[in-house]
């Protein structure tokens, strides 16, 4: 398990099968909600996540291959691409505090 308090996350990495389409518009949405926060938020394919990502958000079906791909980054896992709770707890934790766990 992993974890990484809200305060510390400069980067955050959405990652799909392919690294396109719904993972550019969930980091669009994403980048606007953490931009306050100074936390920079890229798309990727699941098997290329990069080294220096501390906060992965996939798709539920793709945490395993994300875990993978990056062992020491929070890989949360979401059910839909569109106000999905997990987007909210991200926010809320680099905003006030709290931290992340896989």
């Amino acid at each position: 398990m992993n974890s990484i308090e809200g305060k510390d996350v400069t980067k955050v990495i959405i990652a799909c099968d392919a690294g396109m389409g719904s993972s550019v518009m969930v980091a669009s949405q994403l980048a606007k909600r953490l931009k306050p926060y100074s936390v920079k938020v890229e798309h990727t394919p699941v098997n290329e996540i990069p080294r220096d990502a501390e906060v992965v958000l996939c798709q539920a079906t793709l945490v395993d291959r994300a875990r993978k791909a990056n062992s020491s980054a929070v890989v949360l896992g979401f059910q839909s691409f569109l106000g999905d709770p997990v987007f909210d707890r991200v926010e809320q934790a680099i905003r006030d505090g709290g931290s992340l766990v896989d």
